[in-house]
């Protein structure tokens, strides 16, 4: 089974902030947010994101499962894609000498973790990898996932729940027209 790099654990992880079955979003709030960087050892100070900061955080992530989704054939909102574009282009990075992207100096610590989740798309494109983390197929579920198929043709997170859903209403269609 093919493991995903550390990037796309990360972009993975945050795309899932929000989970679409249960209606549910981690990172709903400043407070919620924070949390979560804390959580995974990416905000050092604890305490809140500022207003404008979280609403970067929220305009990212939904571009990104905007591109995911379009991994398995979703067209995506080019609003969001170009508020998400917005977002990237406040947060310079740099070039270390061995050629390691990292968060330009003098940014915010609640920006910090924005520039290390887009630094990490960003390698997941350059390196082709980007086209293995999809969205799933499944508009009720829209998970993030890791396609782990050789030829990278998974379309649900998983083929037990999600997928049989829609093969299952795909087949129940199929009968009623056919009667």
């Amino acid at each position: 089974m093919l493991e995903p790099p550390a990037p796309a654990v990360l972009v993975e992880a945050f795309a899932n902030t929000v989970d679409v079955e249960e209606g549910s979003d981690e990172i709903a709030t400043p407070a919620g947010l924070a949390g979560w960087l804390e959580g995974r050892g990416l905000l050092d100070a604890p305490g809140t994101v500022p207003d404008g900061i979280h609403r970067d955080y929220l305009a990212l992530r939904a571009g990104i499962r905007e591109e995911l989704g379009a991994h398995v054939g979703d067209a995506p909102d080019p609003a969001l894609l170009a508020e998400a574009d917005r977002v990237l282009a406040g947060h310079p990075v740099r070039i270390t000498a061995h050629g390691v992207l990292t968060p330009s100096a003098g940014l915010p610590p609640q920006r910090e973790p924005l520039a290390r989740i887009a630094i990490a798309w960003s390698e997941l494109v350059a390196t082709g990898d980007a086209a293995r983390l999809k969205r799933c197929a499944e508009h009720t579920c829209g998970w993030a996932f890791w396609d782990v198929s050789k030829n990278r043709s998974r379309r649900w997170c998983s083929m037990r729940v999600c997928g049989n859903r829609n093969k299952s209403r795909a087949y129940a269609s199929r009968q009623r027209r056919a009667t």
